[in-house]
Protein backbone atom coordinates (compact mmCIF):
# COMPACT_ATOMS: atom_id res chain seq x y z
CA UNK A 1 0.00 0.00 0.00
CA UNK A 2 1.34 3.44 -0.92
CA UNK A 3 2.07 6.02 1.75
CA UNK A 4 -0.67 8.27 0.30
CA UNK A 5 -3.26 5.49 0.56
CA UNK A 6 -2.17 4.74 4.13
CA UNK A 7 -2.48 8.42 5.01
CA UNK A 8 -6.01 8.58 3.56
CA UNK A 9 -7.05 5.43 5.45
CA UNK A 10 -5.58 6.79 8.69
CA UNK A 11 -7.45 10.06 8.22
CA UNK A 12 -10.73 8.17 7.65
CA UNK A 13 -10.19 6.10 10.78
CA UNK A 14 -9.43 9.30 12.68
CA UNK A 15 -12.69 10.83 11.52
CA UNK A 16 -14.83 7.79 12.35
CA UNK A 17 -13.27 6.86 15.65
CA UNK A 18 -15.11 9.45 17.78
CA UNK A 19 -18.46 8.17 16.45
CA UNK A 20 -17.43 4.57 17.10
CA UNK A 21 -16.23 5.49 20.57
CA UNK A 22 -19.51 7.25 21.35
CA UNK A 23 -21.54 4.27 20.14
CA UNK A 24 -19.38 1.90 22.17
CA UNK A 25 -19.78 4.04 25.29
CA UNK A 26 -23.56 4.04 24.96
CA UNK A 27 -23.92 0.34 24.14
CA UNK A 28 -21.68 -0.72 27.03
CA UNK A 29 -22.93 1.89 29.50
CA UNK A 30 -23.98 1.11 33.04
CA UNK A 31 -25.02 4.72 33.77
CA UNK A 32 -28.62 4.77 35.00
CA UNK A 33 -29.41 7.90 32.98
CA UNK A 34 -28.27 6.46 29.65
CA UNK A 35 -30.07 3.19 30.37
CA UNK A 36 -33.20 5.16 31.21
CA UNK A 37 -32.95 6.91 27.84
CA UNK A 38 -32.48 3.52 26.17
CA UNK A 39 -35.67 2.23 27.80
CA UNK A 40 -37.61 5.29 26.63
CA UNK A 41 -36.26 5.10 23.05
CA UNK A 42 -37.08 1.38 22.91
CA UNK A 43 -40.61 2.14 24.06
CA UNK A 44 -41.06 4.93 21.49
CA UNK A 45 -39.96 2.61 18.66
CA UNK A 46 -42.43 -0.04 19.76
CA UNK A 47 -45.13 2.62 20.30
CA UNK A 48 -44.93 3.49 16.60
CA UNK A 49 -45.01 -0.21 15.63
CA UNK A 50 -47.93 -0.93 17.97
CA UNK A 51 -49.73 2.14 16.66
CA UNK A 52 -49.37 0.90 13.07
CA UNK A 53 -50.84 -2.46 14.13
CA UNK A 54 -53.76 -0.70 15.83
CA UNK A 55 -54.36 1.33 12.67
CA UNK A 56 -54.52 -1.85 10.58
CA UNK A 57 -57.07 -3.29 13.03
CA UNK A 58 -59.23 -0.18 12.86
CA UNK A 59 -59.11 0.09 9.06
CA UNK A 60 -60.29 -3.51 8.85
CA UNK A 61 -63.23 -2.83 11.19
CA UNK A 62 -64.25 0.57 9.83
CA UNK A 63 -67.00 -0.95 7.64
CA UNK A 64 -68.79 -4.30 7.37
CA UNK A 65 -67.40 -7.06 5.14
CA UNK A 66 -64.10 -5.23 4.77
CA UNK A 67 -61.20 -7.20 3.33
CA UNK A 68 -58.29 -4.84 4.02
CA UNK A 69 -56.37 -7.76 5.59
CA UNK A 70 -57.05 -11.48 5.81
CA UNK A 71 -58.48 -13.08 8.97
CA UNK A 72 -55.08 -14.62 9.70
CA UNK A 73 -53.30 -11.26 9.49
CA UNK A 74 -56.00 -9.64 11.62
CA UNK A 75 -55.45 -12.22 14.38
CA UNK A 76 -51.71 -11.57 14.25
CA UNK A 77 -52.22 -7.82 14.38
CA UNK A 78 -54.37 -7.76 17.52
CA UNK A 79 -52.07 -10.29 19.21
CA UNK A 80 -48.93 -8.32 18.41
CA UNK A 81 -50.58 -4.97 19.20
CA UNK A 82 -51.66 -6.02 22.70
CA UNK A 83 -48.39 -7.76 23.52
CA UNK A 84 -46.30 -4.87 22.18
CA UNK A 85 -48.16 -2.10 23.98
CA UNK A 86 -48.19 -3.80 27.38
CA UNK A 87 -44.79 -5.50 27.50
CA UNK A 88 -42.65 -3.39 25.17
CA UNK A 89 -44.12 0.12 25.37
CA UNK A 90 -45.69 0.90 28.74
CA UNK A 91 -43.47 -1.28 30.94
CA UNK A 92 -40.15 -0.18 29.37
CA UNK A 93 -41.04 3.51 29.37
CA UNK A 94 -42.05 3.35 33.05
CA UNK A 95 -38.79 1.57 33.87
CA UNK A 96 -36.97 4.19 31.81
CA UNK A 97 -38.31 7.12 33.80
CA UNK A 98 -37.73 5.25 37.07
CA UNK A 99 -34.15 4.44 36.04
CA UNK A 100 -33.39 8.02 35.10
CA UNK A 101 -35.14 9.89 37.88
CA UNK A 102 -35.21 7.80 41.06
CA UNK A 103 -31.44 7.99 41.84
CA UNK A 104 -31.49 11.74 41.16
CA UNK A 105 -34.56 12.25 43.35
CA UNK A 106 -33.14 10.36 46.34
CA UNK A 107 -29.67 11.92 46.08
CA UNK A 108 -27.80 8.83 44.80
CA UNK A 109 -25.08 8.68 42.17
CA UNK A 110 -26.37 5.54 40.43
CA UNK A 111 -28.53 2.48 40.89
CA UNK A 112 -27.52 -0.10 43.48
CA UNK A 113 -26.44 -2.66 40.83
CA UNK A 114 -25.34 -0.85 37.65
CA UNK A 115 -24.34 -3.98 35.70
CA UNK A 116 -27.59 -5.73 36.58
CA UNK A 117 -29.34 -2.59 35.36
CA UNK A 118 -27.67 -2.84 31.94
CA UNK A 119 -28.28 -6.60 31.77
CA UNK A 120 -31.97 -6.08 32.53
CA UNK A 121 -32.37 -3.53 29.74
CA UNK A 122 -30.71 -5.74 27.14
CA UNK A 123 -32.89 -8.69 28.19
CA UNK A 124 -35.98 -6.52 27.64
CA UNK A 125 -34.70 -5.39 24.23
CA UNK A 126 -33.89 -9.00 23.30
CA UNK A 127 -37.44 -10.00 24.24
CA UNK A 128 -38.87 -7.40 21.86
CA UNK A 129 -36.54 -8.49 19.06
CA UNK A 130 -37.49 -12.16 19.59
CA UNK A 131 -41.19 -11.30 19.45
CA UNK A 132 -40.87 -9.53 16.11
CA UNK A 133 -38.45 -12.08 14.68
CA UNK A 134 -41.51 -14.36 14.68
CA UNK A 135 -42.59 -12.63 11.45
CA UNK A 136 -39.55 -14.29 9.87
CA UNK A 137 -39.03 -17.41 11.94
CA UNK A 138 -42.52 -18.40 12.99
CA UNK A 139 -43.67 -20.27 9.87
CA UNK A 140 -44.88 -23.79 10.50
CA UNK A 141 -46.28 -26.70 8.51
CA UNK A 142 -47.52 -25.66 5.06
CA UNK A 143 -46.90 -22.03 5.90
CA UNK A 144 -49.08 -22.14 9.04
CA UNK A 145 -48.05 -19.79 11.80
CA UNK A 146 -45.92 -16.69 11.32
CA UNK A 147 -46.41 -13.98 13.94
CA UNK A 148 -48.31 -15.08 17.09
CA UNK A 149 -52.08 -15.12 16.59
CA UNK A 150 -53.36 -16.36 19.96
CA UNK A 151 -54.19 -13.02 21.59
CA UNK A 152 -51.95 -11.23 24.08
CA UNK A 153 -53.38 -13.47 26.84
CA UNK A 154 -52.78 -16.71 24.82
CA UNK A 155 -55.63 -18.76 26.26
CA UNK A 156 -55.43 -22.55 26.12
CA UNK A 157 -56.06 -24.55 23.96
CA UNK A 158 -55.18 -21.93 21.29
CA UNK A 159 -51.50 -22.32 22.21
CA UNK A 160 -51.43 -26.11 21.86
CA UNK A 161 -49.54 -27.53 18.89
CA UNK A 162 -52.79 -28.71 17.36
CA UNK A 163 -54.11 -25.15 17.07
CA UNK A 164 -50.79 -23.30 16.87
CA UNK A 165 -48.44 -25.22 14.56
CA UNK A 166 -45.01 -23.87 13.81
CA UNK A 167 -43.13 -21.67 16.23
CA UNK A 168 -45.15 -18.46 16.41
CA UNK A 169 -46.45 -19.19 19.93
CA UNK A 170 -42.95 -20.24 20.97
CA UNK A 171 -41.58 -16.82 20.00
CA UNK A 172 -44.36 -15.18 22.01
CA UNK A 173 -43.64 -17.41 25.02
CA UNK A 174 -39.85 -17.04 24.98
CA UNK A 175 -40.01 -13.29 24.27
CA UNK A 176 -42.17 -12.71 27.34
CA UNK A 177 -40.09 -15.09 29.43
CA UNK A 178 -36.86 -13.27 28.54
CA UNK A 179 -38.31 -9.78 29.01
CA UNK A 180 -39.85 -10.98 32.29
CA UNK A 181 -36.40 -11.79 33.65
CA UNK A 182 -35.33 -8.29 32.59
CA UNK A 183 -38.28 -6.78 34.46
CA UNK A 184 -37.44 -8.76 37.60
CA UNK A 185 -33.82 -7.54 37.44
CA UNK A 186 -34.92 -3.92 37.16
CA UNK A 187 -37.42 -4.35 40.00
CA UNK A 188 -34.73 -5.80 42.30
CA UNK A 189 -32.51 -2.85 41.44
CA UNK A 190 -35.19 -0.27 42.16
CA UNK A 191 -36.08 -1.81 45.52
CA UNK A 192 -32.42 -2.04 46.58
CA UNK A 193 -31.67 1.51 45.40
CA UNK A 194 -34.64 3.13 47.12
CA UNK A 195 -34.21 1.27 50.40
CA UNK A 196 -30.43 1.53 50.74
CA UNK A 197 -29.09 4.52 48.77
CA UNK A 198 -31.07 7.53 49.96
CA UNK A 199 -29.06 10.62 50.83
CA UNK A 200 -28.59 11.80 54.45
CA UNK A 201 -31.81 13.11 55.95
CA UNK A 202 -34.08 11.43 53.41
CA UNK A 203 -36.14 9.17 55.62
CA UNK A 204 -38.97 7.12 54.13
CA UNK A 205 -41.40 9.84 55.18
CA UNK A 206 -39.38 12.45 53.23
CA UNK A 207 -39.00 10.52 49.99
CA UNK A 208 -40.60 12.03 46.89
CA UNK A 209 -43.81 10.26 45.96
CA UNK A 210 -42.10 9.28 42.70
CA UNK A 211 -39.68 7.15 44.72
CA UNK A 212 -42.36 5.75 47.02
CA UNK A 213 -44.66 4.72 44.20
CA UNK A 214 -41.84 3.15 42.18
CA UNK A 215 -40.87 1.16 45.27
CA UNK A 216 -44.42 -0.21 45.44
CA UNK A 217 -44.47 -0.83 41.68
CA UNK A 218 -41.16 -2.74 41.77
CA UNK A 219 -42.40 -4.87 44.66
CA UNK A 220 -45.49 -5.75 42.63
CA UNK A 221 -43.30 -6.72 39.67
CA UNK A 222 -41.38 -9.18 41.84
CA UNK A 223 -44.62 -10.80 42.99
CA UNK A 224 -46.64 -10.84 39.77
CA UNK A 225 -44.10 -11.56 37.01
CA UNK A 226 -43.22 -14.85 38.73
CA UNK A 227 -46.52 -16.69 38.00
CA UNK A 228 -46.44 -15.49 34.39
CA UNK A 229 -42.90 -16.84 33.96
CA UNK A 230 -43.94 -20.13 35.58
CA UNK A 231 -46.90 -20.39 33.21
CA UNK A 232 -44.65 -19.72 30.19
CA UNK A 233 -42.34 -22.57 31.26
CA UNK A 234 -45.34 -24.87 31.78
CA UNK A 235 -46.59 -23.98 28.30
CA UNK A 236 -43.24 -24.91 26.75
CA UNK A 237 -43.36 -28.21 28.66
CA UNK A 238 -46.85 -28.84 27.25
CA UNK A 239 -45.76 -28.09 23.71
CA UNK A 240 -42.47 -29.99 23.59
CA UNK A 241 -42.00 -32.31 26.56
CA UNK A 242 -45.35 -34.08 26.70
CA UNK A 243 -46.80 -32.12 29.60
CA UNK A 244 -50.54 -31.68 30.04
CA UNK A 245 -50.86 -28.71 32.37
CA UNK A 246 -53.38 -26.96 30.11
CA UNK A 247 -54.63 -29.95 28.05
CA UNK A 248 -58.16 -30.66 29.24
CA UNK A 249 -58.39 -33.90 27.24
CA UNK A 250 -55.44 -35.34 29.18
CA UNK A 251 -56.56 -34.20 32.63
CA UNK A 252 -55.15 -30.67 32.56
CA UNK A 253 -57.11 -27.44 32.84
CA UNK A 254 -57.49 -24.59 30.37
CA UNK A 255 -58.80 -22.47 33.25
CA UNK A 256 -55.48 -23.03 35.05
CA UNK A 257 -53.73 -20.93 32.38
CA UNK A 258 -56.34 -18.19 32.86
CA UNK A 259 -55.66 -18.13 36.60
CA UNK A 260 -51.90 -17.99 36.10
CA UNK A 261 -52.18 -15.28 33.46
CA UNK A 262 -54.59 -13.03 35.33
CA UNK A 263 -52.79 -13.46 38.68
CA UNK A 264 -50.12 -11.60 36.73
CA UNK A 265 -52.45 -9.63 34.48
CA UNK A 266 -54.43 -7.58 36.93
CA UNK A 267 -51.55 -6.56 39.20
CA UNK A 268 -49.86 -5.70 35.88
CA UNK A 269 -52.48 -3.00 35.35
CA UNK A 270 -51.34 -1.43 38.63
CA UNK A 271 -47.67 -1.99 37.76
CA UNK A 272 -48.38 0.28 34.81
CA UNK A 273 -50.70 2.77 36.48
CA UNK A 274 -48.81 3.32 39.78
CA UNK A 275 -45.91 5.05 37.95
CA UNK A 276 -48.57 7.16 36.20
CA UNK A 277 -49.85 8.08 39.66
CA UNK A 278 -46.26 9.01 40.53
CA UNK A 279 -45.99 11.37 37.55
CA UNK A 280 -49.23 13.11 38.50
CA UNK A 281 -48.14 13.32 42.14
CA UNK A 282 -44.95 15.17 41.18
CA UNK A 283 -46.33 17.39 38.40
CA UNK A 284 -49.66 18.58 39.85
CA UNK A 285 -48.14 20.17 43.00
CA UNK A 286 -45.50 22.07 41.01
CA UNK A 287 -48.03 23.59 38.60
CA UNK A 288 -50.53 24.21 41.42
CA UNK A 289 -47.78 25.92 43.48
CA UNK A 290 -48.80 23.88 46.53
CA UNK A 291 -47.36 20.84 48.33
CA UNK A 292 -49.13 17.56 47.69
CA UNK A 293 -52.28 17.31 49.78
CA UNK A 294 -52.22 14.38 52.22
CA UNK A 295 -48.76 12.89 51.60
CA UNK A 296 -49.08 10.07 54.21
CA UNK A 297 -52.52 9.14 52.90
CA UNK A 298 -51.19 9.02 49.33
CA UNK A 299 -48.48 6.58 50.38
CA UNK A 300 -50.94 4.46 52.37
CA UNK A 301 -53.43 4.40 49.49
CA UNK A 302 -50.71 3.20 47.10
CA UNK A 303 -49.70 0.36 49.42
CA UNK A 304 -53.38 -0.57 49.84
CA UNK A 305 -53.88 -0.62 46.05
CA UNK A 306 -50.88 -2.92 45.64
CA UNK A 307 -52.11 -5.27 48.38
CA UNK A 308 -55.70 -5.51 47.14
CA UNK A 309 -54.61 -5.77 43.47
CA UNK A 310 -53.27 -9.25 44.23
CA UNK A 311 -56.79 -10.47 45.04
CA UNK A 312 -58.92 -9.21 42.14
CA UNK A 313 -57.63 -11.22 39.16
CA UNK A 314 -60.63 -13.50 38.61
CA UNK A 315 -63.03 -10.66 37.83
CA UNK A 316 -61.70 -11.31 34.31
CA UNK A 317 -63.17 -14.81 34.60
CA UNK A 318 -66.74 -14.32 35.86
CA UNK A 319 -68.17 -15.96 32.75
CA UNK A 320 -66.20 -19.26 32.93
CA UNK A 321 -68.41 -20.89 35.56
CA UNK A 322 -66.72 -20.29 38.91
CA UNK A 323 -68.71 -20.93 42.08
CA UNK A 324 -70.95 -18.24 43.53
CA UNK A 325 -68.58 -17.94 46.49
CA UNK A 326 -65.63 -17.24 44.19
CA UNK A 327 -67.62 -14.72 42.17
CA UNK A 328 -68.76 -12.94 45.34
CA UNK A 329 -65.22 -12.72 46.70
CA UNK A 330 -63.85 -11.16 43.52
CA UNK A 331 -66.80 -8.78 43.24
CA UNK A 332 -66.02 -7.61 46.79
CA UNK A 333 -62.29 -7.10 46.21
CA UNK A 334 -62.97 -5.28 42.93
CA UNK A 335 -65.23 -2.84 44.76
CA UNK A 336 -62.75 -2.45 47.64
CA UNK A 337 -59.83 -1.45 45.40
CA UNK A 338 -61.84 1.55 44.21
CA UNK A 339 -61.61 3.10 47.70
CA UNK A 340 -57.83 3.84 47.85
CA UNK A 341 -57.95 4.82 44.18
CA UNK A 342 -60.69 7.32 44.96
CA UNK A 343 -58.61 8.68 47.84
CA UNK A 344 -55.82 9.46 45.39
CA UNK A 345 -58.13 11.34 43.05
CA UNK A 346 -59.46 13.30 46.02
CA UNK A 347 -55.89 14.19 47.08
CA UNK A 348 -54.91 15.40 43.60
CA UNK A 349 -58.03 17.57 43.45
CA UNK A 350 -57.26 18.80 46.97
CA UNK A 351 -53.79 19.80 45.81
CA UNK A 352 -55.23 21.80 42.92
CA UNK A 353 -57.96 23.39 45.03
CA UNK A 354 -56.98 26.95 45.89
CA UNK A 355 -53.69 26.69 44.02
CA UNK A 356 -52.27 29.12 41.47
CA UNK A 357 -52.60 26.66 38.61
CA UNK A 358 -50.30 27.10 35.62
CA UNK A 359 -51.81 25.46 32.55
CA UNK A 360 -48.61 24.25 30.97
CA UNK A 361 -48.81 21.27 28.61
CA UNK A 362 -47.71 18.85 31.34
CA UNK A 363 -50.50 20.10 33.61
CA UNK A 364 -53.10 19.82 30.85
CA UNK A 365 -52.20 16.17 30.35
CA UNK A 366 -52.44 15.59 34.12
CA UNK A 367 -55.93 17.12 34.21
CA UNK A 368 -56.92 14.90 31.28
CA UNK A 369 -55.49 11.92 33.15
CA UNK A 370 -57.57 12.69 36.26
CA UNK A 371 -60.86 12.92 34.39
CA UNK A 372 -60.31 9.93 32.11
CA UNK A 373 -58.89 7.63 34.77
CA UNK A 374 -61.97 8.39 36.87
CA UNK A 375 -64.29 7.41 34.00
CA UNK A 376 -62.25 4.29 33.23
CA UNK A 377 -62.34 3.31 36.89
CA UNK A 378 -66.12 3.72 37.03
CA UNK A 379 -66.63 1.43 34.03
CA UNK A 380 -64.33 -1.04 35.80
CA UNK A 381 -66.63 -0.95 38.84
CA UNK A 382 -69.57 -1.61 36.51
CA UNK A 383 -67.82 -4.70 35.18
CA UNK A 384 -66.89 -5.70 38.72
CA UNK A 385 -70.57 -6.56 39.26
CA UNK A 386 -70.71 -10.17 38.08
CA UNK A 387 -74.22 -10.13 36.51
CA UNK A 388 -73.38 -7.00 34.52
CA UNK A 389 -70.06 -8.52 33.47
CA UNK A 390 -71.81 -11.70 32.26
CA UNK A 391 -73.63 -9.57 29.69
CA UNK A 392 -70.59 -7.62 28.46
CA UNK A 393 -67.69 -10.03 28.95
CA UNK A 394 -65.92 -10.53 25.64
CA UNK A 395 -67.56 -7.45 24.08
CA UNK A 396 -66.10 -4.20 22.82
CA UNK A 397 -67.29 -2.55 26.05
CA UNK A 398 -64.39 -4.34 27.78
CA UNK A 399 -61.96 -3.16 25.09
CA UNK A 400 -63.14 0.43 25.57
CA UNK A 401 -62.78 0.19 29.36
CA UNK A 402 -59.28 -1.25 29.13
CA UNK A 403 -58.12 1.42 26.69
CA UNK A 404 -59.69 4.13 28.84
CA UNK A 405 -57.27 3.07 31.59
CA UNK A 406 -54.22 2.41 29.40
CA UNK A 407 -54.57 5.34 26.99
CA UNK A 408 -56.80 7.82 28.81
CA UNK A 409 -55.05 7.27 32.12
CA UNK A 410 -51.53 5.94 31.74
CA UNK A 411 -50.60 7.40 28.34
CA UNK A 412 -51.88 10.88 29.25
CA UNK A 413 -49.81 10.82 32.46
CA UNK A 414 -46.85 9.58 30.43
CA UNK A 415 -47.13 12.49 28.00
CA UNK A 416 -47.23 14.82 31.02
CA UNK A 417 -43.97 13.25 32.24
CA UNK A 418 -42.33 13.80 28.86
CA UNK A 419 -43.24 17.48 28.83
CA UNK A 420 -42.16 17.92 32.47
CA UNK A 421 -38.82 16.05 32.52
CA UNK A 422 -37.65 16.44 28.90
CA UNK A 423 -35.86 19.68 29.84
CA UNK A 424 -33.96 17.86 32.60
CA UNK A 425 -32.97 14.96 30.32
CA UNK A 426 -31.92 17.01 27.27
CA UNK A 427 -31.35 20.56 28.52
CA UNK A 428 -33.95 21.78 26.00
CA UNK A 429 -37.58 22.85 26.37
CA UNK A 430 -40.32 21.19 24.36
CA UNK A 431 -42.36 23.59 22.25
CA UNK A 432 -45.43 24.58 24.29
CA UNK A 433 -47.52 25.55 21.25
CA UNK A 434 -46.94 22.20 19.58
CA UNK A 435 -47.46 20.54 22.96
CA UNK A 436 -50.89 22.08 23.45
CA UNK A 437 -51.86 21.23 19.87
CA UNK A 438 -50.75 17.65 20.61
CA UNK A 439 -52.89 17.64 23.77
CA UNK A 440 -56.09 18.88 22.15
CA UNK A 441 -55.75 16.69 19.05
CA UNK A 442 -55.05 13.61 21.16
CA UNK A 443 -57.89 14.45 23.56
CA UNK A 444 -60.39 14.78 20.70
CA UNK A 445 -59.16 11.61 19.00
CA UNK A 446 -59.19 9.69 22.27
CA UNK A 447 -62.78 10.55 23.13
CA UNK A 448 -64.01 10.02 19.58
CA UNK A 449 -62.46 6.56 19.65
CA UNK A 450 -63.04 5.20 23.11
CA UNK A 451 -66.25 6.96 24.16
CA UNK A 452 -68.01 5.65 21.07
CA UNK A 453 -66.37 2.20 21.37
CA UNK A 454 -68.48 1.48 24.45
CA UNK A 455 -71.67 1.68 22.38
CA UNK A 456 -71.12 -1.20 19.90
CA UNK A 457 -70.07 -3.23 22.93
CA UNK A 458 -73.40 -2.46 24.60
CA UNK A 459 -75.07 -3.41 21.32
CA UNK A 460 -73.43 -6.84 21.41
CA UNK A 461 -70.34 -6.47 19.22
CA UNK A 462 -67.86 -9.15 20.35
CA UNK A 463 -64.16 -8.37 20.59
CA UNK A 464 -61.59 -10.09 18.38
CA UNK A 465 -63.91 -10.43 15.35
CA UNK A 466 -62.44 -9.97 11.89
CA UNK A 467 -65.57 -8.54 10.27
CA UNK A 468 -69.31 -8.23 10.85
CA UNK A 469 -72.65 -8.13 9.09
CA UNK A 470 -74.20 -4.75 8.16
CA UNK A 471 -77.42 -3.58 9.78
CA UNK A 472 -76.58 -4.49 13.38
CA UNK A 473 -76.13 -0.89 14.49
CA UNK A 474 -72.34 -1.14 14.64
CA UNK A 475 -71.43 0.41 11.28
CA UNK A 476 -71.44 4.13 12.11
CA UNK A 477 -69.87 3.62 15.52
CA UNK A 478 -66.97 1.65 14.09
CA UNK A 479 -66.37 4.32 11.44
CA UNK A 480 -66.23 6.98 14.18
CA UNK A 481 -63.83 4.85 16.23
CA UNK A 482 -61.51 4.51 13.24
CA UNK A 483 -61.59 8.26 12.50
CA UNK A 484 -60.68 8.94 16.14
CA UNK A 485 -57.78 6.47 15.88
CA UNK A 486 -56.37 8.39 12.90
CA UNK A 487 -56.64 11.67 14.82
CA UNK A 488 -54.68 10.10 17.69
CA UNK A 489 -52.08 8.90 15.19
CA UNK A 490 -51.63 12.43 13.85
CA UNK A 491 -51.25 13.75 17.41
CA UNK A 492 -48.54 11.17 18.21
CA UNK A 493 -46.65 12.06 15.03
CA UNK A 494 -46.84 15.70 16.12
CA UNK A 495 -45.45 14.70 19.52
CA UNK A 496 -42.54 12.81 17.93
CA UNK A 497 -41.81 15.81 15.67
CA UNK A 498 -41.81 18.05 18.76
CA UNK A 499 -39.34 15.72 20.51
CA UNK A 500 -36.95 15.67 17.56
CA UNK A 501 -37.11 19.39 16.70
CA UNK A 502 -36.85 20.48 20.34
CA UNK A 503 -33.86 18.22 20.96
CA UNK A 504 -31.93 20.07 18.25
CA UNK A 505 -33.47 23.55 18.32
CA UNK A 506 -35.45 23.90 21.53
CA UNK A 507 -34.94 26.77 23.94
CA UNK A 508 -32.32 26.07 26.60
CA UNK A 509 -33.93 24.92 29.81
CA UNK A 510 -31.48 25.70 32.59
CA UNK A 511 -31.32 23.56 35.68
CA UNK A 512 -34.81 24.33 37.06
CA UNK A 513 -37.24 25.71 34.45
CA UNK A 514 -40.38 24.90 36.50
CA UNK A 515 -39.23 26.30 39.87
CA UNK A 516 -39.66 22.76 41.24
CA UNK A 517 -38.77 21.30 44.63
CA UNK A 518 -37.14 17.87 44.27
CA UNK A 519 -33.43 17.08 44.03
CA UNK A 520 -33.18 16.30 40.31
CA UNK A 521 -33.74 20.02 39.63
CA UNK A 522 -30.72 20.98 41.77
CA UNK A 523 -28.20 19.77 39.17
CA UNK A 524 -27.50 20.85 35.61
CA UNK A 525 -29.65 19.82 32.64
CA UNK A 526 -28.70 17.23 31.55
CA UNK A 527 -27.14 16.02 34.81
CA UNK A 528 -23.43 15.15 34.98
CA UNK A 529 -22.34 11.51 34.89
CA UNK A 530 -21.82 11.47 38.66
CA UNK A 531 -25.15 13.23 39.38
CA UNK A 532 -24.00 15.17 42.45
CA UNK A 533 -20.56 16.69 43.12
CA UNK A 534 -21.29 16.11 46.80
CA UNK A 535 -24.10 13.98 48.19
CA UNK A 536 -26.90 16.34 49.31
CA UNK A 537 -28.47 16.42 52.75
CA UNK A 538 -32.21 17.07 53.05
CA UNK A 539 -34.43 18.14 55.93
CA UNK A 540 -37.91 17.97 54.33
CA UNK A 541 -39.90 16.54 51.42
CA UNK A 542 -39.18 19.68 49.35
CA UNK A 543 -35.43 20.26 49.68
CA UNK A 544 -35.25 22.87 46.92
CA UNK A 545 -38.04 24.87 48.56
CA UNK A 546 -35.95 24.92 51.73
CA UNK A 547 -32.93 26.10 49.76
CA UNK A 548 -34.86 28.81 47.94
CA UNK A 549 -36.84 29.96 51.03
CA UNK A 550 -34.57 29.60 54.07
CA UNK A 551 -36.85 31.96 55.97
CA UNK A 552 -39.79 29.53 55.67
CA UNK A 553 -38.48 25.95 55.29
CA UNK A 554 -40.81 22.98 55.10
CA UNK A 555 -38.80 21.24 57.81
CA UNK A 556 -40.42 23.60 60.31
CA UNK A 557 -43.83 22.02 59.64
CA UNK A 558 -43.03 18.33 59.07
Amino acid sequence: MSSDAMAIQTAEVGRTRPWVQTLHEWVTTVDHKRLGIFYVLLALIFLIIGGIEATIIRIQLMRPHNDFVSPQVFNRMFTMHGTTMIFFVIMPVMFGFANYLVPLMIGARDMAFPRLNAFSFWLTALGGILLYFSFVGGSGLYGAGNAPDVGWWAYAPLTSRAFSPGHSSDYWTIALLVSGFGSIGTAINLVATILSMRCPGMTLSRMPLMAWLNLVMASLVLISITPLSAAQIMLLVDRYLGGHFFDTQAGGSAALWMHFFWIFGHPEVYILVIPAFAFASEIIPVFSRKPIFGYPVMVGATVAIAFVSLSVWAHHMFSIGMSSYSNSFFVLTTMVIAVPTGIKIFNWLGTMWGGKIQFKTAMLFCIGFLFQFLIGGLTGIMQGAAPFDWQLSGSYFVVAHFHYIIVGGILFALFAAFYYWFPKITGRMLNETLGKLHFWLFLIGFHLTFDTMHIPGMLGMPRRIYTYEPGRGWDTWNLMVTIGAFIQGVAILLFVANLVSSYFRGAKAGSDPWDAWTLEWSVSSPPPAYNFASIPTVASRRPLWDRKHPEDPDSRYE
